[in-house]
């Protein structure tokens, strides 16, 4: 292996904690042990292994407590889990799965079941790294874009934090909220396709000009195409200035034909450009903004998502 993996081993059983992280050791990984499930929490945090070895029945906290905690937490939930079981346990199995487990060995552990199976997660975690440093490039470019307006700047992690907010009032599921931050981020990525010239006038844009403006979106779906794991969120990237009732582009779709994802972040897309100072405008109060919130309803922006919205600004739930 290029590099000197790290792997935790989370077991109670000491005699069987020290086989494993000796045997891995002679295989090339760096290994860490935890006695326990708090233990194990603790030094993930700190040390952030590739994969973790982990005993199902532990006192205290038991495995699948502990994997739990560990997919529900955004810092962890990508490093793969190995649950270290008892023979013929399907009903664990079960267990593990649910509890978000990825993979599974019997004790007492075969040597060459062990490395193959070690190997195998730590190359699809290598694989995720680089996706994700790859889309962490893309967030980097939309944050260009932003700052290279003073009026604009933080604009994409404005909306995605206002996204984030709405769809939890909407009881969005972690995956569904990990699939609207992914879009709210990059909405805007297609606007590096847009002369800085115009993006950066500081006064009412041409018809001609809105025209280029108007392509972003579609421009933003096609640079992030080739990326396999962007493409449940290309078509929020296209659909996001659709309007409800039709008028909107760059292809005129309709109500609920719009992803509701892109449905999100027209309304608190919206909301930033009039929270905030523009070249032609400063920001507008909060009563205004909800007046013109409540005549778009139902044209604009999806009637229930923007009741949601203007209930939310009206309670102090939304910070601007």
């Amino acid at each position: 292996m290029p590099k000197e993996y790290k792997v935790m081993i989370v077991d109670d059983d000491f005699e069987l904690c020290r086989f494993m992280s000796q045997f891995l050791s002679r295989q090339g990984f760096l290994t860490f042990t935890a006695s326990d499930g708090e233990e194990g929490l603790k030094k993930t945090e700190e040390i952030c292994p590739d994969l973790i070895l982990l005993d199902a029945m532990m006192p205290q906290m038991s495995g699948y407590e502990v994997c739990k905690r560990l997919k529900d937490n955004e810092k962890t939930r990508l490093i793969p889990v190995i649950m270290i079981t008892g023979a013929g346990e399907k009903e664990m199995k079960i267990k593990g799965i649910e509890a978000g487990v990825d993979d599974f060995i019997t004790k007492p552990a075969d040597h060459e079941e062990l490395i193959a199976r070690v190997r195998s997660l730590i190359r699809v975690k290598t694989l995720n790294d680089q996706l994700e440093n790859v889309e962490n490039v893309l967030y980097t470019l939309v944050n260009i874009i932003d700052a290279k307006d003073s009026y604009t700047r933080g604009h994409s992690e404005r909306v995605t934090k206002f996204a984030l907010v709405l769809a939890k009032e909407m009881s969005f599921s972690r995956e569904n909220l990990n699939l609207l931050e992914k879009a709210s981020k990059l909405h805007d990525i297609g606007k590096i396709g847009v002369p800085e010239a115009i993006l950066n006038k500081p006064a009412a844009l041409t018809e001609e000009e809105f025209n280029e403006i108007k392509k972003h979106p579609a421009i933003g779906e096609k640079i992030c195409s080739p990326m396999k794991t962007l493409g449940p969120i290309l078509k929020i990237l296209r659909y996001h200035h659709e309007r409800f009732d039709g008028k909107g582009y760059p292809d005129g779709m309709k109500g609920n034909d719009i992803p509701l994802e892109a449905r999100i972040i027209a309304v608190v897309d919206s909301f930033d450009a009039m929270a905030t100072d523009r070249p032609y405008r400063k920001k507008l109060e909060k009563e205004r903004i909800i007046a013109i919130f409540k005549s778009g309803l139902g044209s604009q922006w999806d009637e229930k998502i923007a009741n949601i919205f203007i209930k939310m600004l009206e309670d102090g739930k939304v910070e601007f």
